[in-house]
C-alpha cells in the first residue's frame, strides 16, 4: 500500500512548473532526507522495512526519536509534502492526504507493537513524544 502511494504521487497529474515551487520543494525533500538517514543511521542493526519490533532490539529514544516516535515516516511524509510542494497539482494533494493517513494508522500499530514489547518505557516515552509530529523542538 505504502509503495503504491507513492508511486501515485508522482505519476498523478502535476502543476504547471513554478521555479519557485521548485527550489522550497526540493530543499524540504533535503531535510526529510537528512531526517530519514539520520533514523536509520541511528536505528543501526533495528532497522527492519516492516514495523514488527526485532526481539531484544533496545527501545530507542534519542536522536531523531527524542523528537518523533516513528522519523522515518515523518521523513517519508515531509519528503511527500516536498514533491508536492515542488510538483504537485490538487491531485497530488489528495494522494499525500492519503499518505499521510496510511503512516497515521502504521504509527498506531507499531505502537502497539513496541508497547507490547517494551511496555512502561514505551509508555513514558510515548507521553512526552508525538507519533509524527513533534511536541517540542528540542529534546529533554
Amino acid at each position: 500500500m505504502q509503495a503504491t502511494l507513492l508511486v501515485l504521487l508522482v505519476v498523478v497529474p502535476r502543476a504547471p512548473f513554478s521555479s519557485l515551487r521548485l527550489v522550497a520543494g526540493l530543499a524540504i525533500i533535503a531535510l526529510a532526507a537528512l531526517l530519514g538517514a539520520w533514523s536509520g543511521i541511528r536505528l543501526g542493526s533495528a532497522l527492519t522495512p516492516t514495523p514488527l519490533p526485532i526481539p531484544g532490539a533496545a527501545l530507542r529514544t534519542d536522536g531523531p526519536y527524542a523528537l518523533v516516535r516513528h522519523p522515518i515516516y515523518a521523513a517519508v511524509l515531509l519528503a511527500a509534502v516536498g514533491y508536492t510542494v515542488a510538483l504537485g497539482s490538487w491531485w497530488t494533494v489528495l494522494v499525500l492526504a492519503i499518505l499521510t493517513v496510511f503512516f497515521v494508522l502504521k504509527s498506531r500499530w507499531e505502537d502497539r507493537l513496541l508497547r507490547e514489547v517494551h511496555g512502561e518505557e514505551w509508555t513514558s516515552w510515548a507521553r512526552t513524544t508525538g507519533a509524527l509530529l513533534p511536541r517540542r523542538l528540542t529534546p529533554p
